[in-house]
């Protein structure tokens, strides 16, 4: 068992990975986007929570709103953008399967970025 508080800083860390999962909290300030047009997550699904705040995120050209209580799923090899398109922090966890991301938010193995 893991156990672990999230604190919602600025930016991208990642929680903690076990087995073939891995949680990870991210803040965007706003005005701020992560990943762009060529972002995308070769072998892993992305599960995006939006604790607070809203946004966008821009799967494969499509435009889908984040609000509070948003879950979407971003399939590997999907090519997208989260941004912040509110006057308030977006807090968002997000869960990769397999693991895409080192202690120190480097993309690694199989669900690493293209």
């Amino acid at each position: 068992m893991q156990r672990k508080s999230l604190r919602f800083g600025k930016g991208f860390r990642v929680a903690f990975s076990v087995r073939r999962a891995q949680a990870a909290e991210m803040v965007l300030a706003p005005g701020d986007c992560e990943g762009d047009e060529d972002n995308r997550h070769r072998g892993a699904d992305q599960w995006l929570y939006v604790v607070s705040g809203t946004g966008v995120a821009t799967v494969e050209g499509r435009r889908v709103p984040l609000k509070t209580g948003t879950l979407l799923v971003i399939e590997k090899r999907e090519r997208h953008e989260i941004r912040n398109t509110g006057r308030t922090l977006l807090k968002t966890l997000n869960f990769y399967y397999p693991p895409a991301f080192d202690g120190e938010g480097d993309p690694v193995g199989p669900g690493r970025e293209h």
